[in-house]
């Protein structure tokens, strides 16, 4: 006669197995990873898993089993976001999935300098418009209306998948949110916006993401931003910006690492901008371009 098969499973074996898993399949932070997913299946804050650990607490079956499901997803380098559903970005949680571009923590300090703008401009004026071109699952504009008191924020999104998932994530926080090409997109507020802020598509066709989870599970048209240098769609963004700021208003769009002196030289020959500078994200890497929108010349 066998034992009857255990209905619970030790966490410190369950996560040490998963974190062997994944780290063998290439996962980047494999131990993060695993309490993550086991947060996300036991429901609990993250920082209770490591207090099941040090105690090293019975899972029950079931969570087990599901846990186990998640990571042979994980394994095959299907993003944590999408297991998860869920993305944070700054202060708040955004809905993601197949079909939206996951945000990245890089792109948080583009968010900062469209914050940043807006709250001077708030402060001085008593109110701000900002519009995020290309906003994907809503993060940056999202952001900013939380974190920006006084900014009237606009959303522009083209993609039909990524449309629902912004329109998901911004419900009820009066962001206005159009889908339509950001390049023609809001018409009404020409000239009168204070900050334009995109994080649009801008990888070269030919250079193909390393890793798994980008190349396969980001949407390519968040992703290619065409031409042989991938800034065909930031062109577009760039004359957009160029219509829709006001004099003196800030135009923020990320960018690659080794497209900063492109980006720049981008910006500059359209001719209405002071002169652009780049800025690095939270790592010091070069990876966004920032222009003041000329003022218009006053005669004597």
């Amino acid at each position: 006669m066998t034992d009857a098969p255990s209905t619970t499973t030790r966490s410190r074996a369950l996560v040490d197995a998963a974190t062997g898993r994944l780290g063998a399949a290439g996962v980047a932070s494999p131990r993060a990873d695993a309490h993550l997913l086991l947060a996300h299946v036991l429901g609990v804050p993250r920082g209770e898993v490591a207090a099941l650990l040090v105690l090293d607490r019975e899972i029950p079956g079931a969570a087990a089993a599901a846990f186990e499901s998640l990571v042979t997803r994980r394994e095959r380098r299907e993003p944590l976001q999408h297991l998860t559903g869920s993305a944070p970005f700054r202060h708040v949680e955004l809905a993601v999935g197949p079909g939206v571009f996951v945000p990245r923590p890089e792109t948080e300090a583009v968010a900062q300098v469209a914050i940043d703008e807006a709250r001077r401009v708030v402060a001085e004026r008593g109110g701000a418009v900002v519009v995020d071109l290309c906003t994907g699952s809503g993060a940056i504009a999202l952001s900013i209306a939380t974190e920006v008191p006084g900014a009237r924020v606009h959303a522009v999104e083209l993609d039909a998948a990524a449309h629902e998932w912004a329109a998901r994530n911004l419900a009820g926080s009066g962001i206005g949110l159009v889908r339509g090409d950001a390049r023609t997109a809001l018409r009404d507020l020409d000239d009168v916006v204070d900050v334009v802020v995109s994080n649009p598509p801008y990888v070269p066709s030919d250079a193909v993401p390393r890793d798994p989870e980008v190349a396969d599970h980001d949407p390519a048209v968040a992703l290619y931003g065409l031409g042989p240098d991938g800034l065909e769609v930031p062109r577009g963004i760039t004359a957009a910006a160029v219509r829709l700021l006001r004099d003196g208003g800030l135009y923020v769009m990320e960018h690659a690492e080794v497209q900063d002196a492109a980006a720049r030289a981008m910006v500059d020959a359209c001719g209405a901008f002071d002169q652009a500078t780049t800025r690095s994200d939270l790592t010091g890497r070069p990876r966004m371009v920032v222009a003041r929108r000329r003022r218009a010349r006053v005669e004597d």
